[in-house]
């Protein structure tokens, strides 16, 4: 979808307005024609708003039109039929499209399980998650009755929509749907920040391949000059962060022994919160090192 601007939203045609949020919820541009009557809107904030007020007054039907919509994860079959753009990219973006056989074997087994009970697709807000993170949601979400999966649904897709108009529109009093995940590493050998280590963070998998999410090198400040992840929500999920660090004192003539005691350190940890701000540093010497959860 092409970015808009809100003014360019609150003054255009009604058809074009709808035109351009059609699938901010999945294939409902009705949602989209309700909130172009309460236009104009001052921020971005409150025009979601309006747009959540279309789903929250609709009648059961109408929502479980909503719910019915929406693809099964991970199906195939729906892709080859035809998913909308958003939808294929928000499922890429977690790596449905790279299942193993394992993995997409676990899918459709849960997919069939949860069909087969509340007759409609599981709805979850992949980009605030991870494949193992989604495939715990099924089980946790399976025992519960129908009533609380619609709810639960109506909400993942008010969660879903708001990452699309984040993504589709700018404008003053944006939605708060990013978080961050962050480090520095300091060298308390020397008593500085350690500049020039080599950092990696990699997204851990049960039944697939683990899958690097972002490669930098400490700056000056022993920071790394963007954020690991940045501008979008950080998936529920288990993670390894591994820095180099024998280079980093062999490079400053540091007495180590050969090979180095230390010379590539993994923290295993996992987020929890993906709108929040995780902070992950390393304190380190040649022969110890520690960390702690930040923010």
């Amino acid at each position: 979808m092409p970015e808009k601007t809100l003014a360019e939203l609150n003054n255009c045609s009604k058809a074009d307005f709808v035109a351009a949020l059609a699938n901010i919820f999945e294939y409902s541009p009705w949602i989209a024609e309700k909130a172009a009557d309460a236009r104009p809107f001052s921020g971005v904030a409150q025009l979601f708003a309006a747009m959540k007020a279309a789903v929250d007054g609709a009648g059961e039907e109408l929502r479980l039109a909503l719910i019915k919509a929406h693809p099964d994860l991970a199906n195939k079959t729906q892709r080859d039929a035809g998913l909308t753009a958003e939808s294929n990219a928000e499922q890429n973006s977690v790596g449905l499209d790279r299942l193993s056989d394992a993995e997409y074997e676990a899918f459709e087994r849960v997919n069939n399980a949860y069909r087969e009970k509340f007759g409609i697709p599981y709805i979850v807000c992949v980009r605030r998650h991870t494949k193992d993170s989604i495939l715990r949601d099924f089980a946790r979400r399976l025992p519960n009755d129908k009533t609380t999966e619609v709810a639960t649904s109506i909400a993942e897709i008010g969660k879903i929509a708001a990452l699309r108009v984040d993504l589709l529109v700018q404008g003053e009093h944006p939605l708060k749907v990013h978080g961050r995940l962050s480090t520095h590493v300091l060298d308390t050998h020397s008593g500085r920040p350690a500049a020039g280590i080599a950092v990696e963070l990699v997204e851990l998998s049960n039944l697939g391949l683990s899958r690097v999410i972002a490669r930098a090198v400490t700056n000056s400040d022993g920071r790394t000059d963007v954020p690991l992840i940045g501008g979008r929500p950080v998936p529920i999920g288990r993670y390894e962060l591994t820095f180099s660090v024998g280079p980093y004192f062999a490079e400053r003539n540091v007495p180590m022994s050969d090979p180095p005691f230390l010379d590539v350190i993994p923290l295993r940890f996992s987020v929890s919160d993906p709108e929040g701000h995780l902070h992950v540093p390393l304190l380190v010497t040649p022969w110890s090192y520690g960390t702690y959860r930040g923010s």
